[in-house]
């Protein structure tokens, strides 16, 4: 097999057909061993970003969360996969559906909510909201509202790392929608270019807003797209963490050791609308229920359970103690204090200390 995917890899791009046999061999097998620790880190990652995520709905509907709201819902796999795929001094960008990929890399559920609620005590001060968090001391670096503008920018923070001479690697996030910018494909070019150490990742969930990939394009296996730029491209299954990780780990080694980016498109699936104001009535419940019937959190219990991991009692207990930890970040973005009137001028345009060559 080991000589196949060999061969596979060797004439992928003199036969662009070999991209989708390439792609169902990286699938159909798993590189790693998963241990107990695996499993209960996923556990533990993809509870605290779905409680997290419902309470946050709920506080929207009581009107203590303004403006957009978009949830991670279903989509938890791919956050929990890459954290144990990747290390800590890499970097993650995404788009404006980042409260999951923020927990995840380390900002506390205190932080997030505080931000929601824009409170000074917020992972960006209160003035980034739900699709602007920010924790540079996670390597969080956003959270963007423009469509497709992280793409370069996660492009940027590798190329810097390179410059630098590290082995540390980007990890960019966006939608499907975001593949039709221009500055996607800008970006390929020079990543591929330059052998930039990012993992390109289209976290691929059917939908942009109420618009179904295949009223989009014509292309409906996104990751082909990789084929332009000769970049290694594959369409993974982002409803379970195994298959998540064993991608972007195989994408990190290529990163690490010189060889450049890789493109993932991870199939998975939102069970709520775009943002908190859309009924998602363009699709059907026979849909949504067969993405529920293979939820990441209740497989991946199931395979803790059956392999004797945890009882469902200690589970239970992670679960209440997540809980607790969300109810108690609502009590402090509550009591937290709004920003300062001055917090408009800070962190904007200029720094204060900044060497100006005109007076």
């Amino acid at each position: 097999m080991k000589s196949l995917i060999k061969k596979v890899k060797q004439e992928q791009w003199t036969n662009p057909n070999n991209v989708l046999i390439l792609h169902c061999f990286t699938n159909s097998m798993s590189k790693t061993k998963f241990t107990k620790e695996h499993y209960i880190q996923w556990f533990k990652t993809m509870m605290q970003t779905r409680r997290f995520e419902e309470k946050s709905a709920q506080m929207y509907g009581q009107q203590k969360i303004k403006g957009f709201c978009h949830l991670y819902i279903g989509q938890e796999a791919l956050t929990a996969g890459m954290m144990t795929a990747i290390t800590k001094e890499d970097s993650v960008i995404t788009a404006y559906r980042d409260h999951g990929h923020a927990l995840a890399m380390g900002s506390t559920s205190n932080e997030v909510m505080a931000e929601l609620f824009g409170k000074a005590t917020g992972v960006t001060k209160g003035k980034g909201g739900s699709m602007h968090m920010f924790d540079v001391k996670n390597n969080f670096y956003g959270g963007h509202g423009i469509v497709g503008g992280q793409i370069p920018l996660g492009a940027g923070l590798a190329f810097a790392e390179k410059y630098k001479g590290t082995k540390n690697l980007n990890v960019c996030f966006f939608g499907d929608g975001a593949v039709r910018q221009g500055a996607l494909h800008e970006a390929f070019n020079m990543a591929m270019l330059w052998k930039i150490p990012v993992i390109f990742i289209c976290e691929n969930n059917e939908y942009a807003m109420g618009t179904s990939v295949s009223r989009t394009t014509n292309v409906l296996d996104i990751y082909k797209i990789g084929a332009a730029y000769e970049m290694p491209s594959f369409q993974i299954d982002g409803m379970k963490c195994e298959t998540v990780h064993d991608a972007i780990s195989e994408a990190a080694d290529r990163a690490r050791s010189g060889e450049g980016p890789t493109f993932l498109e991870i199939k998975t699936y939102r069970y709520r609308g775009h943002s908190m104001s859309d009924p998602a009535s363009y699709r059907t419940k026979d849909e949504l229920n067969s993405y529920k019937d293979i939820d990441p959190i209740e497989t991946t219990r199931k395979t803790i359970l059956d392999k004797k991991y945890a009882t469902e009692d200690e589970l239970e207990a992670i679960e209440d103690e997540i809980i607790e930890e969300v109810n108690a970040s609502v009590k402090f973005a509550e009591e937290s204090p709004l920003p300062d009137a001055s917090e408009l001028y800070t962190n904007v345009y200029v720094e204060d200390d900044y060497p100006f060559i005109f007076d």
